[in-house]
């Protein structure tokens, strides 16, 4: 009776190849405008039609889940890839989109490797980029850097001398909004990747929490917690924030030298404090980590965001053929209008309309060399794994864990 009621609920209008319409659900923010006008282009020349429903961003992941267990399931829905879709996966309510990517040079050469594989799990795409790339960069205050005679750090060596010099001038070397949890996970995430290689975490994203046994985790909460004992992120990080911006003031007031965060943290500060953001605001990739499996151009963060389609959707070619005008240069251009860095292949180009073209050219530079780029692990993973995860790293930050009850808690995660 589920199942009927689905079948019912997907592609609503007319069935067969006269007309219709599906149901596009999308996370409802300032970016919506990009894919209405989007939708609205697709919809001249389509006899199915696309229907946009923006969902308010605190309701989205909620109102997605019951949705999609209703008779008015989306056809297509907005997603961040990994963890996000896999109980979809799971329940096979998703359409393997591998064989149509490869089959088709739009979709396959249309994007970035990385971005494209980011987004996939066991291998398969379930997903075709639709917004702007959003990797972890290392930003940093050029003033205090020139003043203290320092380079942007490019080896963990340089990292820890700079760690050194400014904690002696009386200087916070790492903003850290540690009050928010998720802050802390970017380092994780990268010393993770630079010691033991993407793979690691692929093999705990893919459902084997025996990976958390692997030794590069333990020398990675090891590490953490060397920074910590160094005072890297000085001795109150676990009350600041970052939502209401206490991280990012501690860098623009020259309080705190540097800042790991997601790439969004330019327009941050660019809202918050423009003369930093336009004179004095650095940025650089996370350093190599000697001995480390790692790449050195491996990036970590949200590659970008996805459409999925229901398997159950009546217009399984309309969706797909909707999905392919997001490699296109208008919606690309579009993208780029709204401040965003877009997944595609064809986006180089046109960044020099974007608020820093330096900026986004070093983005999209980042992410294009990138052999790998792993998602986010709170978003990679399933929510019973990710919460746990998120309250572990605070306990291991805040020294209320060791390393080693890190990676046991982890392992026996459920």
């Amino acid at each position: 009776m589920v199942m009927t009621g689905l079948l019912a609920g997907c592609g609503s209008g007319t069935g067969g190849d006269g007309g219709g319409t599906i149901t596009a659900y999308v996370y409802g923010d300032d970016a919506v405008k990009v894919q209405q006008a989007a939708v609205d282009a697709f919809n001249k020349t389509s006899e199915v039609k696309v229907k946009l429903v923006s969902v308010p961003g605190t309701d989205y992941v909620n109102k997605l889940r019951s949705a999609m267990g209703s008779p008015g399931a989306p056809d297509v829905f907005f997603n961040w890839g990994g963890g996000s879709i896999k109980p979809y996966v799971d329940s096979d309510n998703l359409v393997d989109l591998t064989s149509t990517v490869e089959n088709d040079a739009v979709l396959k050469d249309g994007f970035l490797p990385s971005v494209m594989t980011a987004g996939s799990l066991d291998g398969k795409i379930y997903g075709v980029p639709m917004r702007g790339m959003q990797p972890v960069m290392l930003f940093y205050n050029k003033a205090l850097f020139k003043e203290h005679g320092l380079q942007a750090p490019r080896t963990w060596e340089d990292l820890q001398k700079a760690v050194t010099t400014f904690k002696g001038a009386g200087v916070t070397p790492f903003a850290l909004g540690g009050a928010d949890k998720w802050p802390e996970l970017m380092w994780m995430e990268y010393l993770l990747d630079r010691i033991g290689g993407p793979e690691v975490f692929r093999r705990i994203q893919n459902g084997d929490t025996g990976g958390w046994g692997d030794p590069a985790v333990l020398e990675t909460a090891r590490t953490v917690e060397k920074l910590i004992d160094d005072g890297a992120f000085g001795k109150n990080f676990n009350s600041v924030d970052y939502g209401n911006g206490g991280a990012p003031t501690l860098l623009n007031k020259g309080k705190a030298a540097m800042h790991l965060m997601g790439s969004w943290e330019y327009s941050t500060q660019l809202g918050k404090a423009p003369e930093f953001a336009k004179k004095d605001l650095g940025w650089t990739a996370f350093p190599t980590v000697a001995g480390g499996a790692g790449d050195a151009a491996n990036v970590v963060g949200n590659p970008t965001n996805y459409w999925s389609v229901n398997a159950r959707t009546k217009h399984k070619d309309t969706a797909v053929a909707f999905l392919k005008t997001m490699a296109s240069t208008t919606y690309a251009q579009a993208l780029v209008d709204n401040g965003d860095v877009p997944t595609t292949s064809n986006a180089a180009s046109m960044l020099s309309g974007s608020p820093n073209p330096q900026f986004a050219a070093d983005q999209y530079a980042m992410v294009q060399k990138a052999p790998s780029f792993t998602l986010s692990w709170d978003q990679a993973l399933e929510a019973r794994y990710a919460t746990p995860l998120l309250t572990e790293i605070s306990k291991l930050f805040a020294g209320k864990s060791t390393p080693e009850q890190f990676v046991a808690a982890m392992k026996a995660a459920e």
